[in-house]
């Protein structure tokens, strides 16, 4: 079986990467499963591999993360790839593309604008340089190009922010926590009900006022989800050693021990803090 003898080569470079994906895919001598694949199929596993990044970025384990951003990058290879055997662009025209794009939305530093302005100044600027890339493909709706399938609470404050550029927001954060007080009613309205499809919806409603309310008080509700996902996690790690310690494990205890267990380990990590 012949293949390009840059496949072999030790040296890692996006030609060895480019030359690995096109014997993957060919249609005589390739891998069965990956010819089989179509962008569809691989969407899943771009989007799973861009959530292990940014885990490896959050533990600060810079091996993995060396690693975890090649999975990416061959996420990038294939969809182009296969782009590129369908006849809708290269791999050179998505590099082209970004390119473009990013000499475009910076013209403070490749452009003749100033470069005195503070981080939310340049927000401001993205912004208003997508907004005109939108109205220049002739994008009717505001909300048009939020992607779909983003994480929902992401989606939720991309929604938002496109929707107050435009004036639909509330002018204050109280505003926000009323609303916030009115849909909690509402949710126990519906659990009283005893009405599935009404609590989802209410449920639904809530999380999207927390997502506001996250916006509004400049706190971005995915990252501070995941860092509640984190602290839970080891806080309930920290309850699992205290009673492995003794022989025993979380089903022989109970609520009320586990709980006095979550209140020591939450009042060590304070301690530590202030040290």
């Amino acid at each position: 079986m012949a293949h390009d003898p840059l496949i072999l080569a030790q040296a890692g470079s996006m030609a060895r990467l480019r030359a690995i994906m096109r014997a993957l895919r060919d249609p005589d001598t390739g891998c069965p499963w990956d010819i089989a694949q179509d962008f569809a199929s691989i969407a899943p596993y771009t989007i799973e591999e861009a959530y292990e990044v940014a885990d490896t970025i959050a533990k600060a384990d810079w091996p993995a993360l060396k690693s975890e951003l090649g999975d990416l990058l061959l996420q990038v290879v294939y969809h182009a790839q296969m782009a590129e055997e369908a006849g809708h662009f290269t791999l050179e025209d998505v590099a082209r593309a970004i390119c473009d794009k990013m000499v475009a939305r910076h013209p403070h530093v490749f452009g003749n604008e100033s470069r005195d302005k503070t981080a939310e100044d340049q927000i401001r600027d993205w912004e208003d340089v997508k907004a005109a890339e939108r109205a220049a493909r002739a994008q009717g709706g505001v909300l048009d190009d939020v992607a779909l399938g983003l994480p929902a609470l992401m989606r939720a404050v991309k929604l938002q922010k496109r929707a107050a550029r435009v004036g639909f927001d509330w002018p204050e954060t109280v505003q926000v926590l009323d609303k916030m007080v009115e849909e909690a009613h509402e949710l126990v309205a519906a659990r009283d009900s005893r009405a599935q499809a009404e609590v989802e919806e209410e449920f639904g409603d809530m999380l999207f006022v927390m997502a506001n309310l996250g916006r509004h008080l400049g706190v971005d509700p995915e990252s501070a989800l995941r860092a509640a996902n984190a602290k839970f996690t080891r806080r309930f790690r920290a309850i699992e050693a205290a009673l492995a310690a003794q022989g025993r494990r979380p089903e022989d205890s109970d609520l009320a021990e586990m709980d006095g267990l979550w209140d020591a380990a939450k009042a060590g990590e304070k301690r530590d803090a202030a040290e």
